[in-house]
C-alpha cells in the first residue's frame, strides 16, 4: 500500500516527466541535411530542401531514401528485418535511423541538434 510520501512522490515524478521531455528531446529544430554513411566512402551530405530519391550502395546492395517536404526516410533496403525501413521519416535535428546488415545510416543535421542516446 502506497503511503502519502509516496503519493507526492509519484505525482512529482509524472509532473516533472512532459518537462523534462521538452528540455532534453523536443527542443530540436527543423533538419535542413542529412549525412549519409556508406561502406568504403566519405560521409554524403544531401540537402533536405528538394524532392528526390537517392540511391546508396551497400554492403548487401543498394538502400533507397526518399527526401520529400524536408523529410528522409528508408523506403527500400536489401536486408531481412527491413527495421531501417521501419524507422519511418526522420525530419529533426539529430534523428537517425541505419540498415546495420548493409552498413548504411543517416542523420539529419541542423543549427540545432536533438539530444539522445547517440550524441550525448
Amino acid at each position: 500500500m502506497m503511503t502519502r510520501a509516496d503519493k507526492v512522490v509519484v505525482a512529482l515524478a509524472v509532473t516533472a516527466l512532459p518537462l523534462l521531455y521538452n528540455t532534453f528531446w523536443g527542443s530540436s529544430t527543423q533538419g535542413d541535411t542529412v549525412r549519409i554513411f556508406m561502406p568504403g566512402q566519405p560521409p554524403a551530405l544531401v540537402s533536405l530542401d528538394r524532392d528526390r530519391e537517392v540511391t546508396v550502395k551497400g554492403s548487401l546492395g543498394p538502400s533507397t531514401l526518399q527526401i520529400k517536404d524536408g523529410k528522409v526516410r528508408f523506403v527500400s533496403s536489401p536486408c531481412r528485418n527491413k527495421l531501417c525501413i521501419h524507422s519511418g521519416w526522420l525530419s529533426r535535428g539529430g534523428e537517425f535511423a541505419a540498415c546495420l546488415p548493409n552498413r548504411i545510416s543517416i542523420v539529419v543535421l541542423a543549427q540545432e541538434q536533438r539530444y539522445d542516446a547517440i550524441n550525448f
